[in-house]
Formats: C-alpha cells, structure tokens, sequence
C-alpha cells in the first residue's frame, strides 16, 4: 500500500460503503418531517451567510458548506450527513408569535422573547460577533428594541459567552438590563474552565475538529450545530438567581416559570415554560441527537437517571400547556403529540443507557463489554432526534459505569498496568517487532479491520514515533472510521489523529489555553488559588517553605503556607501569631494574570493592583514555581 499524500485524504474503501449501509439500513430517509420543521417559520436571512471581525476576517462562513446540497457522497455516513445538512438551514425564524429563533450562525440557538418594550434574549451564542449579527437581523426585520434581559440557560460556553455582543456591563449595572440564569451558574461556568481548562482545550480542539476543513471528507458537522465560531467570548455576571422549581418571574409583562434541572446536561442548568406564549424551553436538555453522558473533550460525568428524570417532570409541569417545544440547539417541536414524542423519546433513551448498563454490570460486565453488548430498541433509536450524531451509545455507556463503578474494571491485571509508551515497546516486542507487526496489520487493514488496525499501529507509533509507515496505516485506518462515524464527535476525532500522525502534532509554542479576561473577572479567591495550587510543579517546591498572606479586595483574607510541596489555605491561618514571609494584597483578577504570566509583578505593582509588604522575593519565587501549560500537547503521539 502506497503511503498517504496529507493533502490528498484516501477515498471511501468497500468496506466503509458497506458499513454505511449496515448503519443505515434500518432507518427511514423518507421521512422528511424535520426539513419541514427546520424551515418552518422562516422570516429572513444572512446574504451571504458570513459574519466577520473587527479585522475582517470571518468569524463564521456557511459558504464552504455548499456542498451539503449535493447527495452523500461515500466518506460521510448518511445518517451524519442528513444531520449536516439539517444543521446548514440558517436565519431566523418565528417558534410561534412573539418568539423567535436566529439559528445556523453558531453552534447554538439565540431566542427573543418579545416583552412589552423590548426583548428577552434567551442564550447569547458563543461570542459578541454573532450575537451581534445576530441582534441586527432581528432588528433589521422588526426594527430596534430595547433588550430587557437575558436569559442563561446553562453554563456552557456557547450560551454564554456571546453576552457583550448584545448588551453592556453598564446597562446591567444600572438596571437596565436583568441577567438570570439557574443557582450554580458562575460557579459552574468558570470553575469547568479552571482546574482542566488546558486538557479540555486541546481535547476540544479534536472533539470539534478545530484545525480541519470543512469538506466532504474533513469536517461537515457538529452534530449540534455546523462548528464552534472564532470570535469574542465573554461574560457578564448573572443579576437573578433561580432557585428553585416553580419559581416565577415577570420581565416588562412577560411572565416565566422556571424548572430546575442540575447535574444534567450542566451542572447548573434549568427548563422554564412562557404561559402567555403556551411555549416551553427545553434549554440544551433535549436535542435533535443523543448527547453525551460523557464529552469526549473531557467534563464531569453527566447523570444520566436524573436527566431522564427531569424530562420526565418537564413533561408532567408543562405539556398540557403548551403548543410548541424549542431548545437551544435545532429545530422546535409543534403541537403536544410531536413534543410528546420527542420529550418521552429522549427521556427514555437516557433512561433505557442508564438501567441497562447497570443490569450489566451487576452481571459483571465491564465497561467496554456492556458498550459492545448495548443496543438502543428501535423504537427509540429508530428516531432521528435519539442517533448519536454528539454522544453515542458506546461512550455514554462507559460514562454511566465510570459514574457509579470508577476506572477500573475489577480485573488485577489491569490495576497496575504500563503507562502506553511502555504499554506498547513491550507489545510491539512480543509480537514480533515493528515489521511483523506492520505486516499484518497490513493484510487488517485490506479486510476492513480498521478499528484494531488503529488499535496495534498504535502501540508502533508509542512505541516508535518515527516510524513513517504505521504513523501513514494508522491514519488510513483512522480515516475510513471517520468516514464511517454517525457520531460527528468521532468523525472529528478520527480526522483530527489521522491529519496530526501525517504531520506531526501542531508545533505552536507559547500559544496557551489561558481562561479569557472575563472568566478570570469572575473567578473568586478561592478558585484562583486553587488553580494556583494545581500550577504548582510539587517536584521543584518540594523542599520550598513559605508563608504568604493575601489580603484580597473582596475582604477576604487568608494565609497560603507552602510545604511538602502543596499549598493550603483557609481564612483562619492569617491569624496565626507567626509573622508571614510577606503580604499580599491584590484581586482575583490580578492574581490570575500573574499566576497565567499574563502580567508581571512589576506590572501589577505598577498598576497598583498590588501591593507587597515582606518579602517580595517570596511571592517571586512562589509564582516562578508555577508552570504554564503549552495548548498543543501531543495526543496521538507520545
């Protein structure tokens, strides 16, 4: 087999078309009920469907998507292919008189709720550029109106971080704007972006295939939405908490009755119901796909029995009340059969992963058994808003036994076993050598084994990474299983390893997936310094000793004693009668600057966010001891 040409990826295989039609088989292309509900309602539209930047440049681009318009060619599923296609349908659209959706100019949904003398907006995209593109088609259809409020529905990024595209701190600050969003919030947004944030970040750079093309055999879809903007993201902090199911509100004559739904699809997210519109948000809640129990880009494990749970409820509260369903991805539901069907599909399906994985593992599957054995009945996954086109079956059920039973699968052979680069010199050993092994894998990957093809070129590639020939097999084999995935999440996946083992994992240095200005804005003491403590390399501090008293502009203090190469804190220690090597008075936000090397100490100091009584050396030596985490590590290599 000839090596690949990185510029010119590898046509379908036989095998991949037959997979295709195992796939698909059972599934009923026919129906086109979704094209007719994703258009439905349409008012206007972006043309051309571009959105730029202050410098120009686009920030979001439907044009390379053009192809969609064609049939499914061979390297995309079909299934994923009819979702991309579903996901191009751009504009914006009324759910029902007095509500209305801008949808395919980011990878969510923004709402507007018309109130009396202005708007609600319900989950501000992903950053300021299209919020604002956003805001300007609406106004340019129904002239300009006053933005009242704005609704978070969750605390992803996504329906967030948009914000400042559509209004400002100041208006906020002085009332003229309500901010609300479910109790945990801030927390949860920021927090999810600070002990991980850099893995997550460049996980996320291969879960949605960030550095790959839009093309027919590169990237298509999100599954959610096409792809993650470029742009500007932001927050501005919430002004309303809601607390609690059936809690009410009434914003500028518009009345909203909220549900609370945590450690679901977020872990602070919330459903709320508009009497007035009979209109239920499903929030991110309900999809057109499966989603995942487990994000591949790395978060804490979802609950799938308390998300089948609160859909369940939703159902109870609100169905006999309302004529249209609308979430903050796709397309609404009308009427109380088609949100019947779609709220009880996916509340039996998250359900149905749950119980059975479960039953499993008390008969003492693993993990990866009960994800080979779990098959959804068809009458849940026949449905086109239950295929997993962002979650799947396989990783979600591992998500489900990770939650209630860990990593490991109570087999003492792999308790302790090699890391992967030991893992695999000893692999490729035993089975011969490199040849050996490439030269069967060979042969594998001629019949269409791609997935252990995959599997043992990659104990070659650990265990010698300039090995050209498997790093080039492996790609092919990773390559057909992109083009095999229903999941958009794999297909990324697969695509993004395949480009990386043919040309090497991005070398980008000093790029580095640092929080934005307003996550560390919002960031307390508290979450700063443990992320501080998490910067800590234990190795060098180990036999560092030090006291360091922080005195921050929120009026809370505290003592940080470094030893044995941790730090604790607490906010008693300050009044240990031992004198403090120095005292540090500063701001979260200053301190995260300093801890991101976003800011020197001279910078701060000349700024006057800081001061240092004691000393200074100390604090010096504490944030030299701080490491700072590269964006592109490698993943498909060692």
């Amino acid at each position: 087999m000839n090596a690949p040409n990185p510029a010119t990826p590898n046509p379908a295989t036989a095998h991949t078309t037959a997979e295709h039609h195992r796939c698909t088989a059972h599934l009923n292309f026919a129906d086109r009920s979704d094209f007719e509900r994703v258009t439905q309602g349409r008012l206007a539209a972006l043309d051309p469907p571009i959105i730029n930047g202050a410098s120009g440049r686009p920030v979001w681009d439907l044009d390379p998507f053009q192809f969609l318009a064609d049939d499914c060619p061979p390297t995309v599923n079909p299934s994923l292919w009819r979702q991309a296609q579903l996901n191009a349908n751009h504009g914006l659209f009324e759910v029902t008189p007095g509500i209305y959706q801008v949808r395919g100019y980011d990878i969510s949904n923004i709402t507007f709720v018309r109130s009396d003398t202005g708007w609600i907006v319900i989950d501000p995209l992903t950053v300021a550029e299209t919020a604002a593109a956003a805001r300007q088609l609406v106004d340019s259809h129904f002239g300009e109106r006053p933005i009242v409020a704005v609704i978070y529905t969750h605390s992803h990024l996504d329906h967030f971080g948009g914000v400042r595209g559509i209004v400002s701190e100041a208006d906020v600050a002085d009332g003229k704007v309500q901010i609300i969003a479910p109790h945990g919030f801030l927390e949860a947004a920021v927090s999810e972006n600070v002990i991980a944030g850099p893995a997550m970040r460049r996980r996320a750079t291969y879960m949605y295939g960030l550095l790959l093309p839009n093309a027919p055999d590169a990237h298509i879809d999100c599954g959610l939405g096409k792809r993650m903007p470029f742009g500007t993201s932001g927050l501005i902090a919430p002004t309303v908490d809601i607390v609690e199911t059936g809690q009410k509100l009434v914003i500028d004559g518009i009345e909203i009755e909220f549900q609370m739904t945590p450690g679901t699809e977020a872990p602070a997210e919330m459903n709320f119901y508009f009497p007035q519109f009979r209109a239920l948000c499903m929030a991110e809640n309900c999809n057109a796909t499966m989603h995942n129990v487990y994000t591949p880009r790395g978060a804490e494990i979802r609950d799938a029995l308390d998300w089948s749970r609160y859909i369940n409820q939703a159902l109870e509260l609100f169905l006999n009340r309302s004529d249209v369903a609308f979430a903050s991805h796709h397309w609404p539901r009308w009427g109380a059969a088609d949100i019947a069907r779609w709220l009880g599909g996916q509340r039996d399906l998250y359900r149905y992963l749950h119980d059975e994985t479960m039953r499993l593992a008390n008969h003492g599957l693993t993990a990866s058994e009960i994800a080979e054995e779990i098959e959804v009945p068809p009458a849940l996954g026949s449905e086109w808003f239950n295929r997993g086109y962002y979650g799947t079956v396989n990783h979600n059920v591992k998500a489900i036994y990770q939650k209630y039973l860990g990593w490991f699968d109570g087999n003492p052979a792999n308790l302790h076993p090699h890391p992967p680069v030991g893992t695999s010199e000893r692999m490729v050993r035993y089975m011969g050598g490199a040849g050996a092994v490439l030269a069967k894998a060979r042969v594998d990957y001629e019949v269409g084994d791609y997935r252990w093809v995959a599997q043992v070129c990659n104990h070659l590639v650990f265990a010698d990474p300039a090995n050209t020939a498997a790093r080039a097999l492996q790609a092919d084999a990773l390559e057909q299983l992109a083009y095999q995935a229903e999941s958009s999440v794999w297909r990324d996946f697969y695509m993004m390893g395949a480009q990386e083992l043919r040309n090497g994992t991005p070398a980008l240095k000093g790029v580095r997936p640092t929080a934005t200005a307003d996550t560390m804005r919002a960031m307390t003491p508290q979450m700063v310094l443990d992320l501080c403590a998490v910067k800590l390399n234990g190795p060098r501090a180990i036999n560092e000793t030090m006291q360091l008293d922080f005195r921050f502009d929120n009026g809370w203090s505290t003592r940080l004693v470094l030893a044995n190469g941790v730090v604790h804190y607490d906010g008693q220690s300050i009044q240990d009668s031992a004198p403090p090597d120095a005292t540090i008075t500063t701001s979260a936000f200053a301190l995260a600057s300093l801890a991101n090397e976003l800011t020197t100490l001279a910078d701060e100091l000349t700024a006057g966010s800081t001061t240092v009584a004691g000393d200074a050396t100390k604090f010096e030596r504490f944030l030299g001891l701080l490491d700072q985490f590269e964006l592109f590590f490698a993943i498909i290599e060692p």
